[in-house]
């Protein structure tokens, strides 16, 4: 892209709120500098998420200068300014620094404000993600080559790749989580600084690697970041329990979870694991109780025979909670299960019986009518009438169950 064209880009780009931030420090004569992933994603025409500002002055100089702010974190030099109400007109102001050791693989020890922007862009994990731009003096600051990555859709390291994820280990799985994201590939001396940086990984809270992990997860390939993942080493180091074999295997396995709807490819990642296990090592992970639910309920019925006919779908798809039975095609349909799809979303669509809540008789018309007492023999027969609904949906009305409960083998105990 020219240079006037990117600098054009970015000038329209820049909310109101944020150049007025920028504007605020460069008349009291500090940089300030929008920076990072918004300038990479408008650079590369995408809509940017948050817009983070970098400057030369220090917290306390920025937190005079505005009448509503929030101390974010001091201590690495941010500073939140409330331009307005609401979330929207938060704008997070951070100090130019340096940074010292990472003891923890994590964040430095320590930060040394009043270095140049140069600086500062040296210390981010990518460069992609190294490009400032100056709204109020309209000037790009590119000094490790971002824009030519851009265009060459590849992600380098800034600097020495084994330091910089070394440095901190989240920057491996941002890395992956990137390549997935962007559709970028990695430049090959930043992959191989990757395996080295591994113990530094393993530092970092199962929370981080979850999040890195379920956003690569929603791109639209993420085959693009898995691979690479398996590759180094990644995929080993979070998930030791899911060994996927052969380079062929691998293929048949990331595509897959590319073919699957997004809400379900958690489910398909670990889909080469026993149910209870694929859930323990998520578990393990820090997921959250509603995504280990729904990938234990789909897991549990993912190996369907694809001969299955109508009756045996829907005695598949029983065995698991209602609202969980739409995934559970999805995971099916990512498999090219044309047949058994077609089955599953004919049982869904028509609403077939599946459960309790579907017969068309109650606890109460099963007293009446066999003149019972409440007690576990009510549930014994309603699960015996599920059955049978299941076996064919035509038999789901009041008078064929209540002539089916009669017609059973079980002794009903007179009221």
């Amino acid at each position: 892209m020219a240079a006037t064209d990117a600098l054009e880009r970015l000038a329209t780009a820049v909310p109101p709120k944020v150049r007025e931030v920028c504007t605020t420090l460069a008349e009291a004569g500090h940089q300030a500098v929008i920076v990072g992933g918004c300038v990479r994603d408008v650079l590369m025409g995408r809509e940017p998420g948050d817009w983070d500002v970098a400057s030369s002055a220090h917290p306390d100089e920025v937190m005079k200068l505005f009448r509503r702010t929030v101390p974010q974190g001091l201590q690495h030099g941010t500073v939140k300014v409330l331009m307005g109400k609401g979330k929207e007109n938060e704008v997070e102001v951070t100090t130019f620094r340096g940074e010292g050791a990472y003891s923890d693989a994590r964040r430095p020890d320590s930060v040394t404000f009043g270095v140049p922007l140069v600086e500062d862009l040296a210390r981010r994990d990518l460069v992609v993600n190294a490009i400032a731009y100056d709204p109020a003096r309209n000037e790009l600051h590119d000094p490790f080559g971002g824009q030519q990555d851009i265009e060459a859709r590849r992600l380098r390291a800034v600097g020495n790749a084994v330091d910089r994820f070394t440095e901190d280990g989240l920057r491996v799985m941002r890395a992956v989580r990137f390549a997935a994201q962007l559709e970028f590939d990695l430049d090959a001396d930043t992959e191989a600084g990757i395996p080295p940086a591994l113990p530094s990984l393993s530092k970092v809270s199962r929370e981080r690697v979850s999040d890195e992990l379920r956003k690569l997860l929603k791109s639209r390939e993420p085959s693009r970041g898995l691979k690479p993942a398996v590759r180094v080493g990644i995929l080993a180091n979070i998930l030791p329990e899911l060994v996927i074999g052969s380079p062929g295997l691998i293929d048949a396995w990331a595509a897959r979870i590319d073919r699957a709807d997004p809400g379900v490819r958690l489910a398909a990642l670990v889909l080469p694991l026993p149910p209870a296990q694929a859930v323990d090592v998520l578990k393990r992970l820090k997921f959250s109780n509603a995504e280990l639910d729904l990938v234990g309920h789909v897991l549990r019925i993912a190996g369907a025979s694809r001969t299955a006919g109508i009756a045996q779908v829907r005695k598949e798809l029983s065995r698991i909670d209602k609202g969980k039975r739409e995934a559970a095609v999805q995971l099916w349909a990512s498999e090219h299960d044309d047949a058994l799809v077609g089955l599953g979303r004919k049982v869904l669509d028509e609403k077939h019986p599946l459960g309790a809540g579907d017969l068309a008789i109650t606890g109460k018309d099963l007293m009446d009518g066999l003149q019972i007492q409440p007690g576990p023999m009510i549930g014994r027969i309603i699960e015996r009438l599920v059955n049978y609904v299941i076996e064919d949906p035509a038999r789901n009305t009041r008078e064929a169950l209540l002539a089916e409960a009669q017609r059973g083998e079980l002794e009903y105990p007179a009221s």
